[in-house]
């Protein structure tokens, strides 16, 4: 395992300063950390629920007139803010600053934003101008499908991925016409804080998006109260809680949880593209993301070679830290995430599991740092079996035959994401609609769903509800309203028709009309 250390000051301290300044809460101030280091990082005033209250007054005093500016001016906000966002090196900065990622994944995060601007740019007409739909009775009935941008959303986000996982839902929620309070994770404020300004000068209203930080114990139900839909990416015990509270006040909910993800590597598999992309799929951002595949199933005739092999691409793999592209792997981001990881090692350990690679910490390199590992022989009594460990550890198993590896994978709680490895994508294909999840990715870990934003995409079962992407997840943000006009035929009978009279003219008509396939 080789390293990389670039020892220099994280960020300017004028730029912390001015970012941290736009945060106007009135709660305590609290510090926040570089994971590189552990080193005090910049302070950030809270916010209190009052200061919540008024964010939304704010953003909801610029979203009327916001809202009746033509779509076209909105769209050139995003075509604009396309430019600004894409690999922006000051916002890498603050992300891999904030989080202790390495470079290409904050890049990353750029580019899904900017990518994410660009589609609802030049697709937000198609899908939000009003729709002529067939009326109950051809000619007579008109009716048009109106969309009305919700009003306010409020948007909670992780610190994981901190502009793509909340960015990329204050985006259709902006240019469908909405207001947005934003509450990113107080670890990771800043590069969200830049994010905002970078679209204030593609020329969003300055009041319309709002940022508030603090802890959800404190603003929680703030957030929820004032809100006219929320979008929350996060942990499963959390996304209930505000699930219930949305559900109290019946205002909608897009519920971005985590996952437990499966990869099938059937016997055909090119073991030389599977490998690396095994390895990225795993330990993406510390395997810090919900989409990172967790449990890798591997056909038996191949599972030792495959072991082999990714134990050894594993180990060359190179941590470090730096505002550069000369490392793989950064390191993790807070303490209870590099406890959990640590936990869920020793505990497969202790339970007869074998590490194949990595396994422990590096203090060496920073205090967060945990070697990408590659765990076999993890029993159903490991706590890595089940839970979501939200870290660079992948556990390999192997098995028989297709219905053995259609129930493993389905054997979890969590149906976010899958792959599949096989050059037979006519199996692929029949494999991946009975696996339960919300996306699956043939030949590829994640990616391949992840940046196709016209496909809506989203979780099932214990990973959440709702869809962020495509015309699914842009309408998620709006109201949607039906006007119907009647012209000729009255549902009134005339004068000297009886009802039973009119129920057997109604029948014939129906009868007509289905045998012209008018209905």
């Amino acid at each position: 395992m080789t390293i990389s250390i670039s020892r220099k000051p994280l960020l300017p301290e004028g730029l912390t300063r001015q970012l941290a300044a736009q945060l106007t809460g009135t709660g305590p101030t609290v510090t926040a950390y570089a994971p590189w280091t552990g080193e005090p990082l910049v302070d950030v005033a809270t916010s209190t629920p009052a200061d919540v209250a008024a964010a939304f007054a704010k953003a909801r005093g610029a979203q009327a007139r916001w809202a009746a500016t033509s779509l076209a001016e909105r769209a050139k906000v995003f075509t604009r803010y396309y430019k600004l966002v894409l690999h922006n090196k000051k916002l890498m900065d603050l992300i891999q600053a904030q989080t202790g990622k390495a470079r290409f994944t904050a890049f990353e995060e750029t580019i899904d934003v900017a990518g994410m601007a660009l589609y609802y740019a030049r697709n937000a007409k198609a899908y939000l101008s009003p729709r002529s739909r067939k009326g109950g009775i051809p000619f007579a009935t008109r009716v048009t499908e109106l969309r009305h941008p919700k009003g306010v959303v409020a948007v909670i986000s992780p610190f994981n991925y901190p502009i793509s996982d909340g960015i990329c839902d204050v985006i259709p929620a902006l240019i469908a016409g909405n207001g947005v309070v934003f509450k990113p994770d107080t670890q990771t404020a800043l590069a969200p804080l830049l994010a905002r300004e970078l679209l204030i000068k593609a020329g969003l209203p300055a009041g319309l998006w709002q940022i508030v930080v603090g802890e959800p114990g404190d603003i929680g139900q703030a957030l929820i109260d004032g809100a006219d839909h929320v979008c929350f990416t996060g942990g499963n015990e959390a996304g209930k809680k505000i699930a219930e509270a949305a559900a109290r006040r019946l205002i909608g909910a897009t519920m971005q949880l985590g996952g437990k993800n499966p990869m099938l590597v059937f016997p055909d598999a090119d073991l030389d593209k599977v490998i690396p992309a095994a390895a990225r799929a795993g330990f993406v951002s510390g395997g810090q993301m919900c989409l990172c595949s967790e449990r890798i199933y591997v056909h038996q005739s191949i599972y030792q070679t495959f072991v082999e092999k990714l134990a050894a691409h594993t180990r060359e793999l190179k941590l470090g830290q730096g505002f550069d592209f000369e490392y793989d792997l950064g390191s993790l981001s807070h303490q209870r995430q590099f406890d959990k990881v640590a936990r869920h090692v020793d505990d497969a350990v202790a339970k007869g599991a074998r590490v194949e690679a990595g396994g422990r910490a590096r203090p060496d390199l920073g205090p967060y740092f945990y070697e990408p590992t590659v765990l076999t022989g993890v029993t159903p009594a490991c706590e890595i079996a089940t839970e979501e460990t939200f870290g660079p550890v992948v556990s390999v198993y192997p098995f028989t035959d297709e219905d053995e590896a259609l129930k493993l994978a389905n054997a979890t709680e969590y149906g976010l994401n899958a792959s599949i490895w096989t050059k037979d994508l006519g199996k692929a294909h029949r494999l991946a609609a009975q696996i339960k999840s919300g996306a699956v990715n043939i030949n590829e870990g994640y990616v391949s769903t992840h940046i196709s934003y016209d496909a809506p995409m989203g979780g099932r079962k214990a990973s959440g509800y709702g869809r962020r992407h495509g015309e699914q997840g842009l309408l998620s943000m709006c109201d949607v309203q039906i006007v119907a006009s009647q012209h000729g035929i009255s549902f009134d009978p005339k004068p000297g028709v009886t009802h039973e009279q009119l129920a057997n003219q109604n029948t014939r008509i129906y009868q007509i009309m289905k045998a012209l396939r008018l209905k």
